[in-house]
């Protein structure tokens, strides 16, 4: 199997995504770039930092360029425009110009953030994907948006700006927390979902190698999410059209991870807001009821949530207006024709969220 993925698009960007089981061969995936920099900053945060930044701030010294580190709190809570400002004034004290190069170590949160700091520093420096976590593996590093929280809206702020290089070292999933490793499981199964019915089985029949971590099982999952999100990307980077069918599960995930305080992490969202619409989708006659609680039961076999519970129906709803996703006043939100084949819908009630948003609802289990 090929260690390398190209994802382009003429005269727009043309970068590698590639897996290895070390940081060793970064030095020569940067060398082969052609940049002519002189300093290259690791942007981290400080959980990652402990397990990994010294090792990749070591490795990196063979290219003979200046090495710097810069290490904000780890969590959501940092992913804002604070953080992008000490970073900021950070670059400025040491002189970085608009040659260098910043290089992002971490998980989601690590790579929108340093995304957005490179695309506004300078009007713009380049960056480097290295991402750590299952979900940054197989989303967040791949496409070019950036972006922070504002006031607890989610990427409300941001920028399109495409990495020079995406680099994977995979064994990095091995010091990855179960629920982290989880919540990368959401953005897997919302990936199959939307594309590839034959990858979503996949994935649900190696269930237990995945739960394990076997090294060509995840390898294979990794680079066939990649393989799917790249050809989205391709086609529409700056999400005009097709690109927002990338947003299964988003709209409802995003505001139940605002209103929860983001005590829940990203993907559990995306699954949980992964089963309304998918329940919406039963409703309009588009999934069998065998495919909606296949979906929802998928959740329970890689440790996702299935029910939220604390938040009243309508709140939800209401947060979901905020989100950056509208059309002339009408969510663009993404349902399932069938297993394997999404597509954006304008036309979702709230009478249909709401009864979706009460599916999973684990507040109303007694209830019934």
């Amino acid at each position: 199997m090929s260690k390398r993925l190209r994802v382009h698009r003429e005269h727009e960007f043309d970068y590698s995504i590639v897996w290895e089981e070390d940081f060793s061969r970064l030095p020569n995936e940067i060398d082969d770039l052609k940049l002519s920099f002189d300093k290259i900053c690791i942007v981290t945060d400080d959980i990652v930092a402990d397990l990994y930044a010294q090792e990749v701030a070591d490795v990196l010294a063979q290219t003979g360029k200046q090495v710097d580190v810069f290490t904000f709190q780890a969590g959501e809570a940092s992913k804002n425009l604070d953080t992008v400002q000490s970073l900021y004034a950070w670059l400025i004290e040491h002189h970085y110009t608009r040659k260098d190069i910043l290089l992002a170590l971490g998980g989601g949160v690590t790579g929108d953030l340093t995304g957005y700091a490179a695309a506004t520093y300078l009007r713009g420096i380049d960056f480097i994907q290295v991402p750590t976590t299952l979900l940054a593996q197989v989303d967040s590093s791949i496409g070019g948006k950036t972006g922070v929280d504002f006031d607890q809206y989610k990427n409300m702020v941001g920028a399109f700006l495409q990495p020079r290089l995406v680099y994977m070292n995979l064994n990095t999933l091995k010091t990855l927390p179960e629920d982290q490793f989880a919540s990368g499981m959401g953005e897997v199964l919302k990936s199959g979902l939307i594309r590839d019915d034959r990858f979503y089985e996949w994935t649900i029949n190696h269930m237990s190698e995945i739960e394990e971590r076997i090294y060509p099982v995840m390898v294979k999952l990794i680079k066939k999410c990649c393989e799917i999100k790249s050809a989205v990307v391709e086609n529409d980077p700056r999400e005009k059209g097709e690109r927002a069918i990338l947003n299964l599960g988003h709209t409802i995930g995003h505001a139940i991870e605002k209103l929860m305080n983001f005590q829940l992490l990203h993907g559990q969202c995306v699954a949980l807001g992964t089963i309304a619409a998918a329940h919406i989708s039963y409703k309009r006659g588009m999934l069998t009821m065998e495919d909606l609680y296949e979906i929802r039961d998928m959740n329970v076999g890689f440790d996702l949530p299935i029910f939220f519970e604390g938040l009243d129906a309508q709140d939800i709803l209401a947060a979901t207006r905020s989100d950056k996703k509208m059309v002339n006043g009408q969510i663009k939100f993404i349902l399932l024709k069938q297993i394997g084949q999404a597509y954006i819908d304008t036309t979702v009630s709230d009478e249909e969220m709401i009864e979706a948003i009460n599916f999973i609802n684990g507040d109303l289990i007694d209830g019934e």
